[in-house]
């Protein structure tokens, strides 16, 4: 196979189209698809089923894009020895990062990284958790880093960076504020039935957050009253400290506010934040130290609830 063609074959199978990879492949509309027809002419059948301007993958498609696929991942990874070989210390690196704090997380550690491989193509993305799974599955990313429930994934290496608790967090005149410890002493614990009839903002429903507690809710049988589904834990805290409602996030996000009242919560739920990468995949050293770089990067934040 030749590597410029399965590119121009993936491409087209990624954006559905000829107009739209040809874009982003920056050549012309109809040297792409010059490329396409002489390929299944070669083949002898279609890769590509043609509606009205859209192309889907035919099930010989669906073959010749997974081991475009594989072959590509190969050249990649053969490339990426090498350069560890010859100490090189070039490449591309892709990451991705949850929203919020995965993000500035790769704004402190960035600068130490480029002064160790100023010559390497890092490409940053911003994702869900899901969206940063379906990717590392398929090879199309190098490391992603995401907060799960545990530490564990099919197919997948996990390296935890940091297990953290959830803390419900409530106004200052809130009825429970009263029972807050003082600043710098064990938290007081609240007890998850006593949650019933408090009113919410919460991570969205697709959240992984809302994957561990709302099991917690239901286990308990409340059926938390949610004003406010939000995409930032960010958003949650702003919504407390102005007195609109309560909410639960992890402590991160809570730890050194004068103006809310925390508490850690009854069976002391928590989630992992780890680095991830396929399993059985080439890691770079580039990769292995942008992981270390990650965790010193969370062991140097405080995100223990005093004890």
């Amino acid at each position: 196979m030749d590597m410029k063609l399965i590119t121009y074959i993936l491409t087209i199978a990624q954006e559905g189209g000829i107009t739209k990879a040809a874009n982003k492949l920056f050549i012309t509309q109809s040297a792409l698809d010059q490329q396409l027809l002489k390929l299944e002419g070669e083949l002898g059948v279609q890769l590509f089923y043609r509606q009205r301007g859209n192309l889907g993958l035919t099930p010989a498609g669906e073959v010749y894009v997974d081991y475009a696929r594989r072959i590509l991942s190969l050249q990649q990874e053969a490339y990426r020895k090498i350069h560890d070989l010859a100490d090189q210390k070039r490449g591309t690196l892709s990451l991705a990062f949850a929203p919020e704090r995965g993000m500035e997380m790769f704004a402190n550690v960035y600068p130490q990284f480029y002064a160790l491989y100023p010559e390497m193509n890092v490409l940053p993305q911003e994702m869900s958790v899901k969206r940063q799974i379906d990717l590392l599955l398929r090879d199309e990313l190098d490391l992603g880093f995401l907060t799960i429930k545990e530490p564990s994934l099919p197919d997948l290496v996990c390296r935890t960076l940091l297990t953290e608790e959830f803390v419900l967090i409530t106004p200052l005149d809130h009825t429970l504020a009263k029972g807050a410890a003082p600043k710098g002493e064990p938290l007081a614990t609240v007890d998850f039935a006593s949650l019933e009839g408090l009113t919410f903002c919460l991570m969205s429903r697709a959240s992984t957050q809302r994957e561990i507690l709302d099991p917690l809710f239901a286990a308990h049988n409340i059926r938390p009253n949610i004003f406010l589904e939000t995409a930032s834990n960010r958003t949650n805290v702003a919504m407390v400290q102005n007195r609109m409602c309560c909410s639960i996030v992890p402590y991160y996000y809570a730890r050194n506010n004068p103006n809310v009242a925390c508490f850690r919560l009854s069976g002391r739920p928590t989630w992992n934040l780890v680095a991830c990468h396929r399993r059985n995949r080439y890691l770079p050293m580039a990769a292995e130290d942008f992981v270390e770089l990650a965790r010193r990067y969370f062991e140097g934040e405080t995100n223990d609830i005093p004890v």
